[in-house]
């Protein structure tokens, strides 16, 4: 098999979906027997953690952080003789850590994606150890291209870029509801307010991507003087809006720090 996936919860799904649409050369596997139905979906392949080590030639390791260790050392064995490319997504685990639970050097390739990778929309950052040649890259890459944008980024960045990418849906969620809770404050039915609330958000981060302009720019273009846009503005700051999202990513790195020293 091509690709294994220890692990194949919300985020191993998401990309065991999105590698579905180029390769049905896949294995999953988790504890609870759950992935089966999503295996059955994607015509791909179920099986044991020893099955995938034994057949796989990347595995994706799909597991909690403190969960790493324990899925890792019973295959030792094994991923030491066959040396497979493994790619971890487990947040404040680094590649030295991988590379010592699997029991020595092997070719790892660390990424950090967020759950849009389920709809072709993710922001992946990925780094790698001096055992993964260019042309491993550039075929991972090449058949990543349906879960959305991928980013090579420094390893010492990855928890910090993961604390606001890879957290950041959640953040998004938490606005698209207050802002459509707001909306049905003032009388628009909630699908609507929901739909129109998710629709700005991805029009304002297409705008953002697209003309390349700084955010404040963006921003002051809405804002007419002595006008509704700048009156609401107000208000968010009022509350500490920009505070509050500055810490919160802060917040997600200084966890994603002690999830690695776990």
């Amino acid at each position: 098999m091509k690709y294994g996936f220890l692990g194949c919860g919300n985020m191993g799904g998401a990309i065991a979906r999105a590698l579905s649409k180029v390769t049905k050369d896949i294995m999953v596997t988790d504890r609870s027997g759950r992935a089966r139905a999503l295996a059955g979906e994607l015509g791909i392949r179920y099986g044991s953690g020893e099955e995938i080590v034994s057949s796989c030639d990347r595995i994706f390791l799909a597991v909690k952080p403190q969960m790493m260790a324990g899925v890792l050392e019973p295959l030792q064995g094994a991923l030491q003789q066959r040396k497979p490319l493994l790619i971890t997504m487990a947040a404040g685990l680094t590649i030295s850590q991988i590379e010592q639970m699997a029991g020595g050097k092997l070719p790892v390739i660390r990424i950090m994606p967020n759950t849009p990778v389920a709809v072709g929309k993710g922001m992946t950052q990925y780094c790698r150890n001096d055992l993964v040649a260019d042309e491993t890259i550039a075929s991972f890459l090449e058949d990543m291209r349906f879960s959305g944008q991928l980013d090579e980024l420094e390893e010492r960045l990855i928890d910090a870029a993961s604390a606001l990418s890879g957290c950041g849906p959640a953040y998004m969620y938490l606005f698209i509801e207050a802002l459509a809770d707001g909306a049905v404050a003032c009388g628009v039915p909630r699908a609507k307010a929901m739909e129109y609330a998710a629709a700005t958000m991805i029009g304002a981060g297409e705008m953002v991507l697209a003309t390349g302009m700084h955010p404040g720019a963006l921003k002051d273009a809405v804002c007419s003087p002595g006008g509704s846009t700048i009156a609401g503005v107000r208000a968010l700051e009022q509350h500490g809006f920009r505070g509050a999202a500055m810490d919160c990513v802060a917040a997600a790195f200084e966890k994603n720090k002690e999830l690695g020293k776990k």
